[in-house]
């Protein structure tokens, strides 16, 4: 709630919060009112199997009190914790902001319980480590838990861009010091869009070119004419062979694999319009310690163990 970039939020939030409580004190004071006596009940009209009538009793007392007092711990809530748009609260409890919060505290237990493990773990290089059986049964954990959502839980890498880890194509290097940079400060990848500068006919013969690097069928007329744009506006990034350059991300166009798509179609859709790619970064969040077994479990993978 602090994030709001209005205070209209806030107040639109404390309005129906707090109004709603004030509401359901005028309703249950309101249906308490002129409350009869035993046996002064009234039938309501509402008639079953032919004698069976409905009367106006009252709600027993203590129902209604606990109405009253789930209403005032509502109050008391609101007043101690965050509730009513951007107001911390008088305790000024957080889940994950400070370090007194929640977040903060379960982590240094967690930290206080496993750190020692760790730091063991951080001791020994990569490829040492991948082969450690117990090191990876904890490092597969922590792959389902921070990975899986977009690599999928086998790693194997999702379509939209989420690249595969068992295999031995890698964007930005797939030496261990590579992948563990990788994990910790993320990656940003752009490639831009060329269609306004190619033009409908640049485009379908760039297409064609970058098709045949992989040895796909092709129009090869178009692709002579291809190979020459390409080597204006691509080879910057991708060489002039079509190999990339980890270096800066640009994928190798030659081995006939493909983050967005190997169709002819998404291969056009990737040069005309471009493609934004960013893979975050769990220094922060994970800690070395953590992001070290997260390199080798995904360094084992491309060693097929």
């Amino acid at each position: 709630m602090a994030d709001f970039t209005s205070n209209y939020w806030t107040w639109y939030i404390s309005a129906g919060v707090l109004g709603g409580i004030i509401f359901c004190f005028w309703l249950v004071l309101w249906q308490s009112k002129d409350r009869p006596e035993e046996g002064e009940a009234k039938p309501t009209g509402h008639v079953w199997d032919e004698n069976l009538e409905e009367l106006n009793n009252p709600l027993p007392k203590w129902w209604l009190n606990m109405f009253y007092i789930t209403l005032v711990f509502g109050i008391v809530y609101l007043i101690l914790y965050p509730g009513l748009g951007t107001w911390a609260g008088v305790l000024k409890w957080s889940s994950k902001d400070g370090p007194n919060s929640q977040y903060a505290r379960e982590i240094a237990r967690a930290d206080e319980q496993f750190g020692a493990i760790y730091a063991e773990y951080m001791k020994q290089d990569i490829p040492t480590l991948s082969q450690n059986p117990e090191a990876m049964k904890t490092a597969t954990r922590l792959f389902i838990n921070y990975c899986s959502v977009c690599h999928g839980s086998d790693a194997a890498g999702q379509p939209g861009g989420f690249p595969n880890l068992r295999d031995t194509d890698w964007l930005y290097g797939g030496k261990p010091a590579q992948i563990e940079q990788t994990i910790l400060d993320g990656r940003q990848g752009v490639m831009p869009a060329w269609g306004q500068v190619l033009g409908k006919d640049g485009l379908f013969n760039v297409t064609e070119y970058v098709l045949s690097l992989s040895g796909r069928s092709n129009n090869i007329n178009a692709a002579a004419e291809g190979k020459v744009k390409f080597q204006q506006l691509c080879s910057s990034c991708h060489g002039a062979d079509g190999k990339g350059n980890q270096a800066i991300g640009a994928p190798n166009l030659t081995d006939d694999i493909w983050l967005h798509g190997r169709s002819q179609k998404s291969v056009m859709a990737t040069i005309e319009k471009g493609r934004q790619g960013r893979m975050p970064d769990h220094r922060t969040f994970l800690g070395e310690d953590k992001v070290h077994l997260l390199a080798a479990y995904v360094y084992g993978l491309s060693q097929g163990r």
